[in-house]
């Protein structure tokens, strides 16, 4: 009895330690693409600050806020390094900066939508291996679900989340200056509304409607 009970903790440490590594490789995925989206956007509307600072990357390490990350872990939400970007290049720069912080979030819901097209195609036409099941537990399960929660809350009209951004466009720019001076306190209240549960609660069942309408669409 005890020599089974040894083996089942065995796996079950191999089975944590595996969730994990995929939670890790999600988060890394998404948050980099996330903010490599940032820059490129900002470059395609004449800021080249993020590409002189080689944060147009696929690299994680170029994008990584180590406490960002671990505060994704343990409050259930983070944040990556903010990619640079100067509105003095945008021919608008109100409009410039609500594209540019939009373009994080579309890129979230794009790369969710071609992470459950790649499950498909590896249920459908590869055979079941230990690296298939991987492969596919952390394109569906893992890193889609992740990706469409980072998009949604960054959508929240909070500074410095990108959804203040964009709603910046319907405000006045007096209204918008305000609101943009109170940047450095959002990650106190995003993390008190965290503690509360406000945020989680609300942004996990939208995170489930979105994930099966992507997934009965695709599926």
């Amino acid at each position: 009895m005890l020599h089974y009970l040894q083996e089942l903790l065995q796996a079950l440490d191999v089975v944590s330690l595996m969730d994990a590594v995929l939670r890790t490789a999600a988060v890394l995925l998404c948050l980099t693409v996330h903010e490599t989206c940032h820059g490129l956007a900002a470059y395609a509307l004449g800021d080249p600050t993020a590409k002189s600072m080689h944060r147009l990357s696929l690299n994680p390490l170029h994008h990584i806020d180590w406490f960002g990350l671990a505060m994704m872990f343990a409050a259930g939400f983070g944040w990556a390094k903010p990619v640079p970007v100067d509105p003095r290049y945008f021919k608008k720069p109100k409009q410039g900066m609500a594209v540019t912080a939009l373009a994080g979030p579309v890129s979230n819901f794009l790369l969710a939508v071609l992470l459950i097209l790649i499950s498909k195609a590896i249920y459908l036409y590869t055979p079941y291996t230990a690296v298939w099941d991987a492969v596919f537990t952390f394109c569906l399960y893992t890193a889609a679900p992740l990706s469409i929660g980072l998009g949604l809350f960054n959508l929240l009209p909070i500074p410095p989340l990108d959804g203040s951004k964009v709603l910046g466009v319907l405000l006045p720019d007096e209204a918008y200056s305000k609101l943009m001076r109170y940047e450095r306190y959002g990650i106190l209240l995003l993390l008190a509304l965290s503690l509360l549960g406000v945020t989680g609660n609300f942004i996990s069942g939208v995170i489930v409607r979105v994930y099966e309408t992507m997934f009965n669409l695709i599926y």
